[in-house]
């Protein structure tokens, strides 16, 4: 084995989407409320906040359901700091939904993304010298996909948000004389797009670097597939499985399993593997290359996808009839090293894994996941239990797509798991105890880094969860009380990273880094590397 094994920093961190912050305006957004919480993680001693895909959504507001892999949702752009930075006057935010309750999507579409598009206005007729020279390097820097997704946004809304294949074949298709016309005929929509896409970038960049200055990470998501309706599959449809008329001809999901008789048929288009090689991965590229400008470490959803995918034909209404297609993972991120070194990714490697799944991650060293909740089945679940972990591993009590710990308990399981909850654990005496009883056992492990949904820290039930996969309503709208972080939470957990050793100290070399290095054990990587 080539290299050294990166001496173990143990770190801890929280799962919250931006969405479920007590923001004003009825959705989390990037403001006060934000920077709030990073100080609730300092006073927790925390030094990681996981957040979901930050990318506009599409269907269901689902942040896995994106209108584009590298544009950000213009609902999270705060409108206190377009205040403070003089693009709106505060009289005209008045009246918007408030800090409390689900977040509003339908409502936030309806009145918050007119005021933000407003300000976008305002920054074009009157910006000053150094912020349009701001602006213009953010164009001149994201210009391989800004100006597109800018034409598929404004398209999008004047073709009353159909699916672009659904839109006059010569826009559709990206005729040359139809797109000069449209270009000419929205040029103000277009440029109204880019600049709120400036926002958005300099209030996360600004975000990003409070916790920057706190020794605290920011852990991405980045979806292995992308939708059909977007502009990713708009602009560039010859890198994915498409007839001439832009359909697909393969989808993606996953084959039927203990769970499902007829598998899943998720829907994605597939992509043309063979071609993307051939071009050195010039998307994948600059995909990486935009999530790592928006974050510190990547979480790959999906991951066994890269080693192999289920491919579904498109005429086909379930999985039931797909198969395995090899995909080149290892070529893939052999690239991705070569461009960008060390690769601070996470492998969500949940479902069905192979030993070649296993074999791609560890060559390239990146920590898989576990969740304690899936420990106590009687379906080989104990290699999410702490006696199989290794350290190049991240521990969950539970992801987005889990119950919370309180509601899975009182809610989800049956005596059986109880039972193993109770024998591993510790006596459980009441519903409360087993939510610290589950975070202590994930903070104990050897695990190299410990999330916590912010649900589990503050003791919440089902009416928390914040995903119900396969559920058709009810997803993500989940958001905290303005009042719910009680300084009591914070200092409970700090105790417990004090005693687990995940109490916060990063030498100066970490903390100047790009990314905090992850424990890599020696004895669980393959002679190739």
């Amino acid at each position: 084995m080539s290299g050294e094994a990166v001496k173990e920093q143990r770190i801890s961190g929280i799962l919250l989407h931006v969405t479920s912050l007590p923001s004003y305006g009825g959705i989390g957004d990037f403001g006060p409320a934000a920077y709030a919480f990073v100080d609730f993680l300092v006073a927790a001693k925390q030094h990681l906040w996981q957040v979901l895909p930050l990318s506009p959504t599409g269907y269901g507001s689902s942040p896995y359901s994106a209108i584009s892999a590298f544009a950000g949702n213009p609902l999270l752009i705060s409108l206190e700091r377009l205040v403070a930075d003089g693009w709106l006057t505060q009289d005209r935010i008045a009246g918007l939904p408030g800090h409390d309750g689900a977040a509003d999507f339908g409502a936030a579409y309806e009145k918050k993304l007119p005021l933000i598009e407003e300000a976008a206005a305002n920054f074009l007729d009157r910006a000053p010298d150094d912020a349009r020279a701001r602006y213009q390097s953010f164009a001149h820097e994201n210009s391989t996909w800004l100006a597109d997704y800018a034409m598929f946004s404004v398209l999008r809304r004047q073709f009353e948000y159909k699916s672009w294949n659904e839109w006059p074949t010569d826009l559709a298709l990206r005729q040359d004389a139809a797109m000069a016309a449209a270009l000419e005929q929205y040029a103000r929509e277009i440029a109204v797009e880019q600049v709120v896409q400036f926002f958005f970038n300099e209030q996360w960049c600004q975000l990003r670097g409070y916790c920057a200055e706190r020794a605290i990470r920011i852990l991405g998501d980045v979806a292995i597939f992308v939708s059909y309706d977007s502009s990713d599959v708009w602009t560039n449809p010859d890198i994915f499985e498409l007839d001439k008329e832009g359909k697909p001809i393969r989808v993606s999901g996953v084959p039927p399993d203990y769970f499902s008789e007829t598998g899943q048929r998720w829907g994605n288009p597939l992509y043309r593997w063979k071609l993307l090689e051939k071009r050195g991965f010039d998307w994948w590229v600059a995909r990486i290359r935009r999530s790592l400008t928006l974050y510190d470490m990547i979480r790959l959803d999906h991951f066994r996808g890269f080693e192999a995918f289920w491919s579904i034909p498109a005429e086909e209404a379930t999985a039931v009839n797909g198969v395995w297609v090899k995909a080149p993972g290892h070529a893939l991120f052999n690239r991705l090293r070569e461009v960008f070194g060390q690769l601070p990714f996470i492998a969500e490697d949940l479902g069905l894994i192979t030993p070649e799944v296993d074999e791609l991650r560890l060559h390239f060293q990146m920590p898989g996941m576990r969740v304690m909740q899936f420990g106590f089945s009687d379906r080989g679940g104990h290699l999410h239990l702490p006696q199989s972990f290794v350290p190049n591993t991240v521990v969950y009590t539970g992801t987005h797509d889990n119950n919370t710990t309180l509601g899975w308990w009182n809610d989800d399981i049956g005596d059986y798991e109880r039972t193993n909850v109770q024998t591993y654990l510790q006596p459980i005496h009441h519903n409360g105890e087993v939510v610290w009883a589950m975070m202590r056992g994930a903070a104990r492990s050897v695990a190299s880094i410990c999330i916590f949904p912010l649900q589990d820290l503050l003791h919440l039930g089902s009416e928390a969860r914040m995903n119900t996969p396969a559920a058709i309503d009810g997803n993500w709208a989940w958001r905290y009380g303005p009042n719910a972080l009680h300084p009591d939470f914070a200092t409970q957990l700090a105790a417990l990273m004090e005693m687990t050793d995940r109490d916060g100290y990063v030498p100066p070399e970490v903390a100047n880094s790009p990314v905090i290095p992850l424990a890599v054990s020696p004895a669980e990587q393959p002679d190739s590397i």
